[in-house]
């Protein structure tokens, strides 16, 4: 193909792209289909060509290196094109959260300084006031599906697919392995969401760990994630990990619902699905769901985002016939870093470090805690991010030199595995003990009448902080009331301790969570402060 250069010719060989994608041209394997969506498939010939074009575009349009590309983009075949032809124009490509308000979009813009967008046409609509606000922006491009018509565009906007045929192929540009190529907001629990920077081979290093050494991924492999794009577990899951031996990966744009994922599991039949606690929970409470999931070539699945009940892995391994691989990863970290194996799963704990990674877990002077304690986890490995983009303070705090934060706490078992206890700032103690949210939530998951739960700590009329809990109830569960409530307390003291049992119950209609299924206790606990 004119102006693509094959895998590791010149300079261009530190740059991801030269391997995640011109690698399988180069090989031969450019006829293998990549990416699939509701609307098309696209080879990786086809990709490289079309990632070519859109750098040809960014540079004709006067994007230089190393400003940003925001993308609000849903999971099509468009959002590798973008990303790839982002990093092979030098040009370092932001992934955002396609649920942000336009408020939220606005703080992003004006936070990256982004000088081009690439938003999809279902969310122009919502986010078309903050991109129009914007000082920095001077391109804007509107990602349509095939077969549908194209929105009335914003003055000066362009429809990406005419950007594209009107594009001159790229060659890719030089870049060192160690130069930042891309950005990842952090969804985190709290705060405002900080610009986490990503070099590029970060991307080939989680694929050389995780993909290939626990989950062991295969060329033969056609992999679907419900968990995004646009975020560092999903990004892995549906593109660089299938990318890095040239399999396929299946997108849906939509919602995953029960409804959804279910449909995509018997049409394109995965060997690979990657989900979150709360999906898997929700599809197990879905009458449809039977062996494979929908898929008779269903060989493994993965859990990230938070930590899966003991009791959620277990049935869906009887009740689906796949094993789940438990997992903890970041966006700081890009992905998985401590995992259960194939072969070696104890539901309940989140496994052992993944290959190339090493895990400390400390007390609150970073002195090494013994198996059985409760400290901060720490990770160090090859995928660390650079710092995040003007946070000096918080990059200090997170990423201490070899050593990343995690901000998890967890304890080790005696044989070495590791058991998640919650989050640092969700902790608290009841009688001088330790409480894990994660632990009293499991216990009430079990409960035949708890759908999902989460835990905080209140304190009471005399100050002191006991557990609260809030639960979704099963839709046949008895109505919410003092015998369900009293029934729930006797079910978490006998399965965790007497002192762990939540003082107060509340039922609700859902958890708030955040776009990658973590649950935001800060906003629960707002309710009662």
């Amino acid at each position: 193909m004119d102006g693509i250069p094959a895998s590791g010719q010149g300079a261009s060989r530190g740059n991801a792209v030269s391997w995640f994608v011109d690698r399988h041209v180069a090989a031969g394997r450019g006829g293998a289909t990549a990416f699939t969506d509701p609307h098309r498939s696209m080879t990786y010939a086809a990709l490289a060509e079309a990632s070519a074009r859109f750098a040809g575009g960014l540079r004709a349009a006067g994007i230089g290196r190393e400003r940003r590309l925001l993308m609000l983009m849903l999971d099509t075949v468009d959002f590798p094109v973008a990303f790839w032809g982002a990093l092979r124009a030098g040009v370092v490509p932001v992934p955002a959260n396609t649920l942000l308000t336009a408020e939220q979009v606005a703080y992003m813009l004006e936070d990256s300084r982004a000088e081009a967008v690439v938003v999809s046409a279902r969310l122009l609509a919502a986010l078309a006031p903050a991109i129009a606000a914007s000082p920095w922006l001077r391109l804007v491009l509107v990602a349509t599906p095939d077969g549908e018509p194209a929105p009335a565009l914003p003055p000066g906007a362009q429809e990406l697919r005419n950007f594209l045929a009107g594009a001159p192929a790229a060659e890719t540009v030089a870049a060192s392995p160690d130069e930042v190529a891309f950005w990842l907001y952090s969804s985190g629990s709290t705060g405002a969401p900080k610009g986490t920077k990503h070099v590029h081979a970060s991307l080939r290093a989680t694929a050389e760990t995780y993909a290939a050494q626990v989950l062991g991924i295969r060329p033969d492999d056609v992999v679907y994630s419900a968990a995004k794009l646009f975020f560092a577990y999903g990004l892995g899951n549906a593109m660089t990990f299938p990318m890095s031996v040239g399999a396929q990966a299946v997108l849906l744009p939509d919602r995953p619902s029960p409804d959804a994922v279910l449909s995509v599991m018997a049409r394109h039949r995965p060997t690979l699905f990657c989900g979150v606690p709360t999906l898997y929970a929700a599809l197990l409470a879905h009458p449809g769901l039977g062996r494979g999931a929908g898929s008779d070539r269903l060989r493994l699945c993965v859990s990230a985002g938070e930590a899966l009940p003991e009791h959620v892995g277990q049935r869906w391994s009887s009740v689906v016939g796949a094993d789940i691989l438990d997992g903890i990863g970041s966006t700081e970290m890009l992905h998985i870093f401590l995992s259960n194996r194939p072969g070696h799963i104890r539901y309940g704990t989140t496994g052992t470090a993944v290959p190339g990674y090493d895990l400390r877990i400390v007390d609150e002077q970073d002195r090494d805690l013994p198996p059985g304690e409760i400290g901060e986890l720490l990770v160090r490995g090859p995928s660390a991010a650079e710092g995040y983009w003007n946070q000096r303070d918080k990059s200090r705090r997170t990423f201490q030199g070899e050593w990343t934060r995690t901000g998890d706490k967890y304890t080790q078992d005696a044989d070495g595995h590791y058991r998640y206890q919650g989050r640092t700032d969700d902790m608290f103690k009841v009688s001088g003990i330790w409480v894990s949210p994660f632990e009293v939530e499991a216990a009430l998951m079990t409960h035949p009448a708890v759908q999902e739960a989460a835990v905080v700590g209140r304190e009471d009329a005399d100050g002191l902080t006991k557990p609260m809990a809030f639960v979704v109830l099963r839709e046949d569960a008895a109505p919410p009331g003092p015998a369900l409530t009293e029934a729930l307390r006797a079910h978490v003291k006998e399965r965790v301790g007497a002192w762990k049992y939540p003082r107060w119950i509340e039922a609700v209609e859902e958890l708030p969570k955040t776009a990658t299924g973590k649950i935001q206790r800060f906003k629960l606990r707002a309710g009662f402060a």
